[in-house]
């Protein structure tokens, strides 16, 4: 497993596969209509994007201490870009004024619904955000010892999900089960379970846990649905521990590594620009428009992320130090 200013290569290589694949389940026709692909790549794509998201998140604040410094650093990563997404995209679209603040403040999934369809998608922002604020609020309050209830709290999401029958939900209660998967991946690739997960994961077979992982994302899976977090976390933790070379070789690719870099305007972007002329169409008209709206969106994803996103997170850094200087987390005594 190879580490680069100690950033774990082979999750940009997971984090680019799951950005394209909820841009191909959102903009592309994935085989027959009747074979549910579109509704089987969003979900995975999703799964692993949280997932990468989880892991990330817990493994930052089991080395650091600073609350503050994780907050200010996330706000500064997330709010930038999807509030001038908001500000220019709802007023053209004519948002309702009520749908402003849940959106803004990132509540709108939360029941009763207040998502704009122009930017529906952005629910995901709204768990993530959520996420980060229940987290905090643990650790706070219970140290880095608060973070060992994560996975009763993941296996408590997930029997409500099974009691409440929701095998794609976008509330927030039965969806982070999959954020709260890798924040439990996290944890055991910290070895904060002892040394049974590194010694169990390497004799998984990768092709068998992408299977499990492709099928529980289908839409006529059932039960297997509900297993849709726990595949993803086995599937991203299998390739952190001795993955085969050519998994390696494939996620740590410049092309997979550079998707992963622009993938948050990516995400926030596209489905902006779906509900633009590039979008609009029938069916024949929309597809052949398609080329042109992929290269629109990789171009301002591309100068939202090196002009834009990276001075903000820069100058989220500062704030975070002078406020906050980052001091490793203690351990119990």
């Amino acid at each position: 497993m190879s580490e680069s200013n100690d950033r774990l290569q082979v999750l940009d290589g997971w984090r680019g596969i799951s950005i394209l694949l909820v841009l191909a389940a959102h903009l592309l026709p994935l085989g027959p209509k009747n074979w549910a692909l579109n509704e089987t790549a969003g979900p995975m794509g999703m799964a692993l994007f949280f997932t990468l998201s989880g892991f990330l998140i817990t493994r930052f604040l089991l080395k650091h201490a600073s609350i503050p410094d994780f907050l200010i650093r996330r706000t500064f990563r997330i709010v930038p870009l999807a509030w001038l997404a908001m500000a220019v995209a709802f007023p053209l679209a004519g948002v309702a004024g009520s749908d402003y603040l849940p959106n803004f403040l990132f509540y709108a999934n939360l029941p009763p619904q207040h998502l704009a369809a122009v930017a529906s998608h952005l629910w995901s922002l709204c768990v993530e955000m959520q996420f980060y604020a229940g987290i905090a609020i643990l650790v706070a309050l219970f140290g880095k010892r608060g973070l060992y209830a994560l996975p009763l709290i993941c296996v408590g999401v997930t029997l409500h999900r099974v009691f409440a029958g929701a095998h794609v939900d976008i509330v927030t209660w039965r969806r982070v089960d999959e954020i709260l998967a890798g924040a439990v991946l996290a944890m055991a690739h910290a070895g904060k379970w002892g040394h049974l997960p590194p010694k169990i994961l390497p004799r998984l077979n990768v092709y068998f846990l992408l299977a499990l992982f492709a099928v529980s994302s289908h839409p006529a899976s059932g039960f297997l649905n509900y297993l849709r977090p726990y595949f993803a976390a086995l599937l991203v933790g299998r390739t952190l521990i001795d993955p085969p070379a050519h998994v390696a070789a494939l996620l740590e690719s410049r092309v997979l590594r550079y998707f992963a870099t622009i993938s948050f305007a990516l995400y926030v972007l596209h489905g902006l620009l779906v509900s633009t002329w590039l979008g609009e169409g029938d069916k024949l008209v929309k597809y052949l428009k398609r080329p042109l709206l992929l290269i629109v969106t990789i171009g301002l994803a591309h100068v939202s992320t090196f002009y834009f996103e990276q001075r903000w997170i820069e100058l989220g850094k500062r704030w975070s130090n002078r406020l906050s200087p980052v001091r490793p987390m203690r351990g119990p005594r």
